[in-house]
């Protein structure tokens, strides 16, 4: 897949991506709150950050919402190169290991940056969990001290470990099993703590704090580094290639559209209850990896075919069996879902086709 397929300047040329942007302002509740505010975000290059970054960008263009989004990277020149210069938009230096140097009066702080990736946290996983704790602890602090509104973080919904699989979905205050002794649960174990940080901040402080995790998201905002199994799925299909899965994909998922997500995310961030985790999944979404990667496969006119894995990835393989997250919650907030997965990876097939 060619670098071009990330740069989101591109990917405005898409009259699909454009409409799923809309489409995701009217689904988000409470939007018309953040004119004239300014949002700082991190992690505005990933998957879901960049989504977010275009939502809030394009609700600032389409309404006159006076909105400045403040993007917090280690690149500078990256992030414009992919948001563009003006007025509502700005690109600042921020390392995750290292203090925070900006001075930003922030309104609403996003805090999405992070290892987020098999190959990342199992190369990293010191790393992983230091850059976790640390980077939102110095982020609370600032938002604290510069009176920010309140602080969003974005944890995943692998925090839930291996639930119970009895269980239909998992709800904000189940925890299942995680192996604290494997380097593996660095990620979840990281996001946990931080989690927690979160909700001690929000009641020692009293600096509002909520929390999102995201089930599995997908979309056609795709790194080169990212190595999760559905974009492996898109790539292979983008390059005239069959699937191949090296494993039998029987794992069972909640799995969400970008703009799905992102809607959520912000009415989590908007109308969301101060020291409150939020699932963000879609209820009608839910399948195996397998199913997945068929869904993929049959959109693109190619074909699953299964092999044998290697060492690398055997490593990279997850031990939880189901993650499939309640969306009660999110939607007691008037949030509803607006792609299924056949809409959703259509419209990631077609955007980063060019259509």
């Amino acid at each position: 897949m060619a670098e071009v397929m990330v740069n989101n300047m591109d990917l405005h040329k898409s009259d699909i991506y454009v409409a799923d942007l809309d489409t995701a302002i009217l689904h988000t509740v409470g939007m018309e709150s953040l004119k004239n505010c300014t949002i700082l975000i991190t992690g505005a290059t990933g998957t879901i950050g960049s989504f977010v970054t275009d939502m809030l960008l394009r609700f600032a263009h389409a309404a006159s919402a006076n909105i400045k989004v403040v993007a917090a990277g280690r690149n500078v020149q990256k992030l414009v190169n992919q948001f563009g210069e003006c007025h509502e938009f700005q690109a600042i230096e921020y390392d995750l290991n290292s203090d925070v140097h900006f001075n930003v009066n922030a309104d609403y702080i996003i805090h999405i940056a992070g290892n987020a990736h098999p190959a990342a946290f199992n190369g990293d996983p010191v790393g992983t969990i230091l850059g976790s704790i640390n980077s939102t602890y110095r982020l609370l602090e600032y938002g604290r001290l510069h009176r920010a509104k309140r602080l969003l973080y974005v944890s995943s919904g692998e925090v839930y470990g291996q639930g119970d699989l009895s269980l239909d979905s998992f709800e904000e205050g189940y925890s299942g099993y995680l192996d604290v002794q494997s380097p593996r649960s660095c990620y979840p174990m990281a996001k946990r703590a931080t989690e927690n940080l979160c909700a001690s901040y929000s009641k020692q402080y009293e600096f509002e704090t909520v929390v999102v995790r995201p089930c599995h998201t997908y979309g056609p905002c795709i790194t080169l580094s990212d190595n999760r199994a559905n974009v492996q799925f898109m790539r292979n299909v983008l390059n005239g290639e069959d699937i191949v899965m090296k494993s039998a994909g029987t794992q069972m998922r909640s799995y969400n559209y970008v703009a799905d997500c992102a809607s959520a995310l912000l009415t989590a961030l908007i109308v969301g209850n101060s020291g409150e985790t939020y699932n963000t999944a879609n209820p009608n979404v839910r399948c195996t990896i397998a199913q997945l990667a068929e869904t993929i496969a049959n959109k693109a006119g190619k074909q699953v075919i299964y092999a044998d894995p290697d060492a690398v990835d055997i490593a990279n393989r997850t031990p939880i069996a189901k993650q499939v997250l309640s969306s009660k919650k999110i939607e007691a907030l008037g949030w509803t879902g607006a792609f299924s997965l056949e809409d959703g990876v259509e419209h990631t097939l077609q955007i980063l086709q060019g259509k």
